[in-house]
């Protein structure tokens, strides 16, 4: 893959849609950490704050019919993929109404209807997923492409290997998103992932690139690319995309960890600094394609937003008794 295949850029109102998108990622999330920290949730939760230029930049060129596969940190490309937010927020309460009626969880939104296969708690799970999704796509011959996002500690598992020479043999219409955040959970990826992580796609013929996460020009342009391939029939592409999250692994780690810190305040800080919401809102405004006011209308929007999905969910009833027995034991 090229390191810059072309002059091409999203359009005004692409631009404007991605940074609306990403700016409710971040603030459903915010929300979700706080009500996290209030008490307010039945589980833990890992947030997808400050990876959002990833998951919006390659869904962006996705449409309802395309697949994607997600990790334990699922909410942003749930929302990037064009997932409910009332749905989703209800499904984190354990509500009836929840996307997955309440059964699946934080760990576990899917959304068939959207294409979304869904997050799972399982490392590298999602590629296994995506690598059947695409071969029906190859089979049904009808342009289809299915995605699948995973971390750098994902790129480890032996299923990583498995999907590339498979996909590479059949040319199916696979792209591997590898979200490098520097951490496999505590443990700083350097420490316990060998080599560049792209480099393993060309082992397999597989062309990859190496952009900045936090670049959603970046993202999109070299998703741009990987999706026209997998369209054309071209085979799998393989993006890997610097980033890093700004909340911890899981919010309920500082119960477990007991002070002890795996990072520091200044590197979190220096990564605030490269925020990629800050940095489209810096480049809509210079480029006059948005102005103050709009996307100050934009923010009101989105916070109205989720404050209406939290209280949705709040509202909803629980899954009733007699749903255990449905879904997986029918």
């Amino acid at each position: 893959m090229k390191e810059n295949p072309g002059d091409i850029r999203p359009s005004p109102a692409e631009r404007l849609a991605m940074y609306e998108r990403m700016l409710l990622i971040r603030r459903v999330e915010e929300r979700l950490g706080a009500d996290f920290k209030a008490g307010k949730l039945i589980a833990g939760v890992h947030l997808y704050s400050g990876q959002e230029a990833v998951g919006v930049g390659v869904c962006q060129h996705l449409r309802d019919t395309d697949w994607i596969a997600s990790n334990h940190r699922g909410h942003g490309h749930f929302l990037a993929k064009g997932g409910d937010v009332r749905a989703m927020m209800a499904e984190i309460h354990a509500k009836v109404t929840g996307v997955c009626k309440g059964m699946g969880g934080t760990m576990h939104v899917a959304d068939l209807s959207k294409g979304i296969l869904g997050a799972n708690g399982i490392v590298g799970g999602g590629i296994s997923l995506i690598c059947g999704a695409a071969y029906s796509q190859s089979l049904q011959g009808d342009g289809g492409v299915s995605v699948a996002f995973f971390g750098d500690g994902a790129s480890t598992q032996g299923v990583m290997s498995e999907a590339l020479n498979l996909s590479a043999l059949w040319k199916l219409p696979m792209i591997f998103i590898c979200e490098n955040n520097l951490f496999s959970e505590f443990s700083r990826s350097d420490t316990v992932v060998a080599g560049r992580i792209v480099d393993r796609a060309g082992a397999y013929g597989v062309p990859g690139v190496q952009v900045d996460g936090n670049d959603l020009d970046a993202v999109w342009v070299a998703a741009s690319e990987a999706v026209q391939r997998a369209r054309n029939g071209e085979g799998p592409s393989f993006i890997e995309a610097f980033t890093y999250r700004m909340s911890g692994h899981v919010e309920a780690e500082t119960g477990f960890l007991q002070g002890a810190q795996y990072r520091s305040e200044e590197e979190v800080q220096s990564w605030v600094e490269r925020d990629p919401i800050q940095r489209q809102r810096a480049q809509l405004l210079s480029t006059q394609q948005a102005t103050q006011d709009q996307l100050a209308d934009i923010e009101a929007r989105i916070l109205a937003q989720v404050e209406d999905a939290v209280q949705f969910a709040i509202d909803s009833p629980p899954p009733p008794p007699e749903q255990a027995l449905q879904f997986m034991f029918a």
